[in-house]
């Protein structure tokens, strides 16, 4: 467990799929509402998605906040020994010791990792029972708190996310 949280944490400060979807071009397919990217100098493949709908509240009351980019997505980095590693970004730095949760129907998922602007499962086992969720569900809820109060709701399309996730797999030689 303790090795997954610090490959995460190297891998998400050093080569998230964030940065490289902001600086890559290499886009190399899209599977309805997930796009797959690919970086070779290390091998990288990763599944991306913005939310569809998002909403930002204080004091209970809805309000406009400016966020950096929204995303949800899963990492493949066999060099690491990371596969499918789900990651969320909120576009904002989350609150000290703060969790985010990730709903899909039913199955609630904790984000308990989180550093700055990232939130991730703690471990190896959460992470595949995500994995698993994101794959048989329609649609994920994102709800997180800023370090200024914010509490954000981020809803994400999971359609196309399996056949998304089983492209980058294939992709990455996992």
């Amino acid at each position: 467990m303790k090795n997954f949280i610090i490959v995460t944490i190297i891998t998400i400060l050093v080569s998230s799929p964030t940065m490289a979807k902001t600086y890559s071009t290499n886009r190399v397919d899209s599977k309805q509402d997930w796009s797959i990217f690919v970086e070779n100098n290390p091998s990288q493949c990763w599944v991306v998605s913005a939310p569809s709908k998002t909403k930002a509240t204080r004091n209970g009351k809805e309000i406009k906040v400016n966020r950096s980019e929204i995303q949800l997505f899963a990492l493949f980095e066999p060099s690491q020994k990371v596969y499918a590693q789900v990651s969320f970004t909120g576009g904002y730095p989350f609150k000290q010791g703060s969790i985010v949760r990730l709903t899909v129907g039913a199955s609630e998922h904790i984000l308990s990792q989180t550093d700055g602007e990232w939130a991730w499962p703690k471990d190896v086992k959460q992470n595949e029972e995500l994995i698993k969720s994101l794959k048989r569900g329609v649609k994920a809820l994102v709800f997180g708190t800023s370090k200024k109060g914010t509490r954000t709701q981020d809803t994400f399309s999971l359609l196309g996310f399996s056949a998304a996730l089983k492209e980058a797999q294939k992709r990455c030689g996992t």
